[in-house]
């Protein structure tokens, strides 16, 4: 499975996402429930994978459902040219 590319997060911890996502993000211990402005989100507190940075409010970001990481956006692009 490749790379899923978000154009924003919604905040620095977390963005909802949807049911076809649902599983990718419970086998990387990323899924959050049940708050009242959505059902599904996928946690990136802990921010990028290469390098920490925090993923902040807008920004985009990928989601690698084979490891789980988050990468920003600048590292899952260089991530995503390397793979092609």
């Amino acid at each position: 499975m490749p790379r899923i590319h978000f154009e924003m997060a919604d905040s620095t911890e977390r963005t909802q996402i949807g049911e076809g996502l649902v599983r990718f993000a419970v086998q990387a211990g990323r899924l959050e429930t049940g708050e009242n402005e959505g059902k599904y989100y996928l946690n990136h507190a802990d921010g990028c994978g290469a390098d920490g940075k925090r993923i902040k409010p807008g920004d985009g970001f990928f989601f690698d459902t084979e490891t789980g990481a988050i990468l920003c956006e600048e590292h899952g692009k260089a991530r995503r040219e390397n793979d092609a």
